[in-house]
């Protein structure tokens, strides 16, 4: 009997941040445009340079762009595969530079005393140089959803 084939683990990341802002505030800051669009990006990205389109409903599409510092543009979409008010949204991700990369976001919200835990998991990426530039852009923009709400 051949033994059962195997598949290679994507690369994935999870990363965890406490917000001082009630899970609905946290959740809102994903799913209205103009509060997305006041913290969204890498370290780097241009103030005033984010444009954010949600259709935040299962099968409902987004696309987020922006403008870093050296005047590179960037575009991310995906559709919503899951969406919990206030708890959970699950989205797929794909730069529109490598569309055929596409990858998958969990984050879940949490009521952590008067704040939030937020758990941004990404996963399926192309490798794990994708991996580490998407660790270091969320890392970035995390810092700065912190900032929003501190």
């Amino acid at each position: 009997m051949p033994a059962p084939q195997s598949f290679p683990v994507k690369p994935s990341l999870t990363l965890k941040r406490r917000l001082n802002a009630a899970p609905e505030k946290a959740y809102a800051a994903w799913t209205q445009p103009a509060q997305l669009a006041r913290w969204f990006g890498p370290d780097g990205t241009c103030d005033g340079s984010i444009k954010a389109e949600l259709d935040v409903r299962v099968g409902g599409r987004f696309r987020v762009s922006f403008r870093t510092e050296d005047d590179e543009y960037h575009e991310v979409s995906g559709v919503y595969r899951e969406v919990v008010p206030n708890e959970k949204l699950a989205f797929t991700w794909a730069w529109h530079t490598t569309p055929e990369r596409e990858s998958f976001v969990i984050l879940t919200f949490r009521c952590d005393g008067d704040g939030t835990m937020l758990m941004l998991h990404h996963e399926q990426f192309f490798d794990e140089a994708a991996r580490d530039g998407h660790e270091r852009g969320w890392s970035g923009a995390l810092a700065k959803l912190e900032r929003l709400f501190a």
